[in-house]
């Protein structure tokens, strides 16, 4: 496989994902393109290895949600670039809870759940991404809908969350 040619067409390809994972995730366009670019970076740096995974895209998605997890914990989380909604201290007070809520769960289940719920990946996606069994993925996920509806105690669709997997 050629290095540069198999990596410009990975990039192009998924771009548009890690891009809209590291928006949902930090909620803002400017921290969202420095993510994606550092994650593009470690793969393209790591590219005869990860050029080889038949996971590609949920490796970069895995490197891209833990950058983000870190810039969360350097500093408060940034308020959404999008225009005002109706009631934006409602938006801000939601965002704030989710946040919260996410950080309070252990990693493996906050990240199976940002892989399969934010980025959208098929389950055995997220089990390659972590290392684990599609088992394991499936019981980290039911525990972290648990662990968030009892902190959120709302319905978890209202926050993008699904209540079943496919």
């Amino acid at each position: 496989m050629d290095s540069s040619g198999g990596f410009d067409a990975f990039f192009f390809a998924e771009l548009p994902v890690v891009l809209r994972l590291a928006q949902r995730m930090t909620g803002n366009a400017t921290a969202a393109e420095d993510i994606a670019a550092e994650a593009f970076a470690r793969a393209f740096a790591r590219w005869d290895r990860v050029g080889r995974l038949d996971y590609r895209q949920a490796w970069v998605l895995k490197v891209a949600s833990n950058l983000a997890i870190d810039l969360a914990r350097r500093r408060r989380p940034v308020l959404p670039s999008r225009p005002a909604a109706p009631d934006p201290a409602g938006e801000v007070a939601v965002r704030l809870t989710m946040v919260q809520a996410l950080r309070s769960l252990p990693r493996g289940q906050r990240e199976a759940l940002v892989l399969r719920y934010l980025a959208d990946l098929p389950e055995a996606e997220v089990a390659a991404a972590l290392g684990v069994k599609q088992g394991t993925v499936k019981s980290h996920l039911h525990r972290a809908r648990e662990a968030m509806r009892s902190r959120l105690g709302a319905d978890l669709e209202e926050f993008g969350y699904g209540t079943t997997s496919p």
